[in-house]
């Protein structure tokens, strides 16, 4: 079975910036894409950033510029990078992986992740 782990979540002041790693096992094939999805309290899941199964990153407009999606493949571990955070990034942020779905988009992420993928428990971000 795929696990996901998540880490790096905490607290700190807006302009600051954290660094989330998720660390992945068991996936059974060497294509598959992985994004990072935040859900804020009373919120719908929201996809901010991915890498696809044929490397492309993809960002949500409200992140692009200030978050960076990394995957190490020789430490099995996907990365986001996160700077000049603002108060609205406050969220649980949670590690997301599908197989296959080469070219799939931000907005399309959490409808296939819900379906058929696999999921961590999440680290929560606060920012204030």
């Amino acid at each position: 079975d795929v696990q996901l782990v998540e880490s790096g979540g905490g607290s700190v002041q807006a302009g600051g910036s954290l660094r989330l790693s998720c660390a992945f096992h068991g996936v059974s094939d060497t294509k598959y894409s992985m994004a990072w999805v935040r859900q804020a309290p009373g919120k719908e899941r929201e996809c901010v950033a991915l890498v696809d199964s044929g490397d492309t990153t993809r960002y949500a407009a409200s992140v692009t510029g200030r978050f960076t999606v990394s995957k190490d493949i020789t430490k099995n571990v996907l990365y986001l990078e996160m700077n000049s955070l603002k108060p609205e990034d406050t969220a649980m942020y949670f590690c997301s992986l599908v197989y296959g779905a080469r070219g799939i988009t931000v907005a399309a992420f959490v409808a296939r992740a819900t379906a058929f993928g696999h999921w961590g428990q999440g680290t929560q971000v606060t920012v204030s």
